[in-house]
């Protein structure tokens, strides 16, 4: 391994080039691509191992990200085991209209849930590569970030005892409510964020898909979704208040509202089952800038929300992950801090990119059930435009799949 350029701690504290706080795709890539460059490093995670590999999260994952996973050696089981889509559908008035984004941008959707994912990261870091992680860690506390010395303690779950990294950088990988965010100077970081003023009742069915694409329903009573999971498992959402409450919601009223908001005449009904995850999302975006202080560098869901709208979030962390890796190997290899100090300008451009795309996607599907008549009125012109348009539907394709400007990274 490389090693650190400061020098041996006393024997009380270990020292390591990279701490990464979070095992989730952010931290898990970053750890796999780092060990790869012989660049040692130290994955903390507060959750256990069972528990990340069966945590529900988003299962869209956009072309380009597969492709840099590939490149990585990181993708073996989802070439192996994803769906690919190649169009979505919009259903509005009882009607099914068909969008086939890949026939505009030559480019396509994995499907592959995250806890999938993580499994495979984690296996390919832990038991392949022998990479260091310590699951179940408790009460995180990142010190001395503003300084050339940074450093970690937690308490060892199994001894009790208080434990400290000393490293050259942190990596904040741990999600939104993490403590690497938290950790952050208030004065010294900015959170932009965006409320959209509604709630997302999240669902997942024992049900197989009861379509070959995401569907999205434009309704008056509010927005629903259909989006595969896997051949027997089914994710919907429905549009609720913010903040309300998923015991109003039992299974009859849930079916109910999903066979009204997704009906379509030429369409098959939807498959009902079981549900076994039923959770109330309050939609609203974040974006953490600059995504760096002192020797503490966010990632994914530490640095920037985005509201599962278009299946950004995870795309996006994979996204940060692969560009810090690429800085610190620079730096390791060479000194060169260039991509270091250019870490959050890189990845703000694209973090706003898919921003703006979410904002801009949101309006479409939540303006018909809005009451107010003129988001209604410029909701249904944004989709009518995308089918009489050539211009607009590739514009759309081209944020919907992720495939333009700075997005192939890898």
């Amino acid at each position: 391994m490389i090693a650190s350029p400061h020098p041996a701690p006393p024997p009380s504290e270990q020292r390591v080039p990279v701490a990464i706080i979070g095992a989730g795709p952010a931290g898990l890539t970053l750890a796999n691509v780092l060990r790869d460059a012989s660049v040692d490093c130290v994955v903390l995670e507060s959750e256990s191992r069972e528990f990340i590999e069966r945590r529900p999260r988003a299962g869209f994952i956009e072309e380009w990200a597969v492709r840099a996973l590939e490149r990585h050696g990181l993708a073996g089981g989802l070439l192996e085991r994803a769906q690919t889509h190649t169009e979505c559908e919009f259903r509005l008035g009882g009607r099914r209209h068909r969008f086939r984004y890949t026939e505009i941008s030559g480019h396509h959707h994995f499907v592959y849930p995250q806890p999938l994912l993580v499994t495979d990261l984690v296996r390919e870091y832990a038991d392949a590569k022998g990479g260091d992680i310590r699951f179940g860690v408790l009460d995180v506390e990142l010190h001395d970030i503003d300084t050339e010395h940074p450093s970690v303690s937690y308490t060892d779950p199994g001894s009790g005892e208080r434990r400290r990294i000393a490293c050259d950088v942190i990596a904040g990988c741990d999600g939104a409510r993490g403590v690497t965010r938290a950790s952050l100077p208030p004065q010294r970081a900015h959170a932009a964020r965006l409320d959209y003023g509604v709630g997302w009742l999240a669902l997942l069915a024992e049900s197989p898909p009861s379509s070959d694409c995401v569907v999205f329903g434009v309704h008056p009573h509010g927005f629903a979704a259909h989006m595969a999971r896997s051949p027997q498992v089914t994710r919907y959402y429905l549009q609720c208040p913010p903040g309300d409450d998923p015991q109003n919601w039992p299974h009859e009223r849930v079916w109910s509202e999903l066979h009204e908001r997704l009906s379509a005449s030429d369409g098959a009904p939807l498959t009902e089952g079981r549900l076994i995850e039923k959770r109330v999302l309050d939609m609203h975006n974040y974006v953490v800038q600059p995504m760096v202080h002192g020797r503490l560098f966010l990632a994914g869901d530490a640095a920037h929300l985005v509201a599962p709208i278009a299946a950004k979030g995870m795309n996006l962390a994979l996204y940060d992950a692969l560009v810090l890796a690429d800085a610190l190997i620079t730096y390791y290899r060479s000194g060169d801090a260039a991509g270091l100090r250019g870490y959050s300008a890189t990845c703000l451009r694209r973090v706003w990119e898919y921003q703006e795309f979410s904002q801009w996607f949101a309006e479409l599907l939540h303006g018909p059930s809005s009451g107010d008549p003129f988001r209604a009125g410029n909701a249904t012109a944004r989709l009518r435009r995308l089918f009489d348009s050539p211009v607009a539907a590739a514009a759309f394709a081209e944020s919907y799949i992720g495939s333009g400007g700075n997005n192939n990274r890898g």
